[in-house]
């Protein structure tokens, strides 16, 4: 394993050599954790970097009342994100990097965030601004909360100077987060262009953020076209590419029309000649294999791979690219 030590040193002190790192999803609301413990437990078998854990916005539900009537209520389907993190790095031993979101939070409730994840020893943080609302048409900020990645940022940045949002001094400021964000190779689904996305990557980097994890992609020329276009404008900060192996033939209409993400017409011609989601899965390691193995020809050493779904895949693939 890892020592316990920065995401953003990890990255940059271990450029020499080729990691890994995961993304997991908090359990279901009730469902405990004996099956993400599992899946974790076979992704730390590979060594990852770190392990990163999403976080996600409440969103409306509607139950039925004894009267037959429905009542429309906010639920959190999946709860708990800074105790799994905690349970992940005390249980495993290896880095973690909760996701922080404005999504549904207050500054308030984000300073309380802060102030646990402190307090467990947790300092690596992944900012976003989150997901709209189901309910909502565009995003809309939770009242008293944040609009975008780069406000989050400034109070994060500020909490790190020793200062609470509301300008009164932190006694004991303790150790300081380090910040990792998102980025977009096919762009942000509400930019308006790629131009404009990138230069709001370029001033969460000014604001302090020291790398950058991309939205999934299947088409390696657009993360190069990317990267290249980022350095052009004085980004500088590591890029990590994000990926995510397909695994059923349903992805095919689901994951472009999820993540915003385009299929290569040379996968896609593939992916209709597959039968079952055995095919299917088959597919998808050996696209990924041959994926990552081009992205280590370019230069590229750190991966991450988004596992929902996919952990048996993940595994394969990594183990092929360690033969």
């Amino acid at each position: 394993m890892h020592p316990i030590m920065a995401v953003a040193n990890l990255i940059t002190k271990n450029s020499d050599e080729h990691q890994f790192s995961f993304e997991v999803l908090p359990p279901l609301k009730g469902t405990g954790t004996d099956k993400l413990f599992a899946d974790i437990e076979k992704l730390c078998k590979l060594n990852p970097a770190f392990i990163n854990i999403t976080t996600h916005h409440s969103e409306y539900v509607y139950k039925e009342l004894s009267d037959g009537r429905f009542e429309r209520q906010r639920m959190r389907r999946r709860p708990g994100t800074i105790a799994v993190a905690a349970a992940i790095q005390q249980r495993f031993q290896v880095p973690v990097q909760p996701h922080v979101i404005c999504s549904g939070a207050t500054i308030e409730d984000i300073e309380y965030e802060l102030l646990d994840l402190q307090f467990l020893g947790i300092t690596d943080l992944l900012l976003l601004r989150g997901d709209k609302a189901k309910e909502d048409r565009v995003f809309t900020p939770t009242p008293g909360g944040h609009a975008h990645t780069t406000d989050l940022i400034r109070q994060v940045q500020r909490f790190n100077e020793g200062f609470f949002a509301n300008g009164e001094a932190i006694k004991n400021p303790g150790a300081k987060f380090d910040i990792g964000v998102a980025c977009y190779p096919e762009k942000h689904e509400e930019a308006p262009n790629l131009e404009m996305d990138m230069q709001y990557l370029k001033e969460k980097q000014d604001l302090g953020a020291q790398y950058a994890v991309t939205q999934l992609f299947y088409d390696n020329e657009k993360y190069f076209a990317f990267v290249d276009k980022a350095r052009q404008m004085g980004i500088t900060i590591p890029i990590i590419p994000g990926i995510k192996p397909l695994a059923k033939l349903t992805q095919l209409s689901v994951v472009p029309r999820t993540f915003h993400c385009d299929i290569p017409e040379a996968l896609a011609r593939e992916i209709v000649k597959c039968k079952t989601d055995a095919d299917a899965r088959k597919l998808g390691v050996e696209w990924t294999v041959k994926q990552c193995q081009e992205l280590y020809a370019h230069g590229v050493n750190d991966i991450h791979f988004y596992t929902v779904g996919a952990v048996d895949s993940v595994v394969e693939i990594v183990k092929e690219l360690r033969r």
